[in-house]
């Protein structure tokens, strides 16, 4: 079976890398008030070390959130979330954009990336919803934080500079875009940060739906996962092909080729992923922009055949999955509890939180 590496119901039973991390991992951040233009995409570390993405600066932060205890959170529901994220904010739900939104393993707390207002003058904000489903607000004002340049990074009209992080084992794994031969790339990233990330490793992968070898494309999203006892991060592209990668390769390596275990139909955006276990069997759960969400069977990720021709007419390949019919509007999940998830709900204009069983 594979054990699922990006969430972990307790932190503090992980074997760090470095004993300064397992000890205290907030203890190399200073206070201070960080200068974020733009707050997107989110990932968990210990002791409820917060990371946010600012792509515009192309720059990653670390928060003390000092969030650590847990909470039963397993009935949150807070319905029309973006007017109570603007009530907090002192505007209306229609000026709030929610950019990413994830767990907090140590207390079960749910963080949200939020942007108020829109175009050049739109603020960043960190919001957590708690077990009683009050909405707060992160306060930003000196703040315990760290952050570090990501100096090949680069934003396009199409493209973030960051798309997805996920912190595994004492480093921040970042997705994006870069200035690079290969612009898609993959880096790992040493937390206490330095002042500077490595330029990391420049992906390519063979896009069926396209019918060629790309490297221009970012990851959208990504997960960590044992597979055959050597953590691999698998991760999903637009159009949407699911790709598997060595962590040990993108930590050594300029340039990586991911192999591609899936295609999962064209025309569409995955926005989330995450893996969990039900009646001994291992699934990874995708939210996408247009196919819904997908319930991804992970029996046999380490033989199955690499896909290396094309996949015409919206067609799939590779691994097999069900979709979840139920399910419909999801623009966000993370994994809660070993059979909950948490979901963001898009109905017409308006925007629910809540936890769900896993399917």
């Amino acid at each position: 079976m594979f054990t699922r590496l990006r969430y972990f119901a307790a932190l503090a039973a992980l074997s760090f890398t470095t004993v300064a991390v397992a000890e205290d991992a907030t203890s190399s951040l200073k206070k201070g008030t960080p200068e974020i233009k733009s707050a997107g995409a989110l990932a968990f570390g210990p002791d409820g070390v917060l990371f946010v993405a600012d792509a515009p600066n192309t720059t990653v932060y670390a928060l003390a959130t000092g969030d650590a205890k847990g909470s039963d959170t397993k009935s949150l529901k807070v319905e029309k979330i973006d007017a109570a994220i603007g009530s907090l904010l002192g505007t209306t739900g229609a000026d709030i954009i929610i950019n990413d939104m994830k767990v907090n393993p140590a207390s079960g707390n749910v963080y949200l990336s939020v942007m108020r207002g829109k175009g050049p003058d739109a603020l960043p904000a960190i919001v957590k919803v708690g077990a009683d489903n009050k909405v707060t607000e992160l306060s930003l004002k000196d703040i315990p934080f760290a952050s570090v340049k990501l100096t090949n990074a680069m934003n396009s009209q199409r493209y973030s500079a960051i798309t997805s992080m996920a912190f595994l084992k004492g480093e921040l794994y970042v997705a994006g875009f870069t200035k690079e031969e290969w612009e898609s790339n993959l880096r790992a990233i040493p937390f206490p940060f330095s002042e500077s990330a490595t330029k990391g490793a420049g992906v390519k992968i063979y896009h069926a739906a396209h019918s060629k070898s790309e490297s221009t494309a970012p990851i959208q999203t990504f997960m960590a996962y044992d597979i055959a006892g050597q953590t691999h991060l698998l991760a999903s592209y637009t159009c949407t092909p699911l790709v598997k990668f060595p962590v040990a390769d993108v930590k050594k390596l300029d340039k990586i080729q991911g192999t591609t275990v899936a295609e999962l139909g064209n025309q569409n955006r995955p926005l989330d992923i995450i893996a969990y276990s039900k009646d001994g069997k291992d699934y990874a759960l995708i939210a996408n922009s247009s196919r819904g969400i997908m319930k991804v069977a992970l029996a046999g990720v380490d033989k199955i055949e690499e896909i290396t021709t094309p996949v015409r007419n919206g067609g799939t390949a590779g691994l097999k999955y069900d979709k979840i019919a139920e399910l419909t509007g999801v623009t966000q999940l993370d994994k809660l509890s070993s059979d909950k998830a948490v979901i963001l709900k898009k109905t017409g204009s308006e925007t629910t939180l809540e936890a769900i069983p896993l399917p």
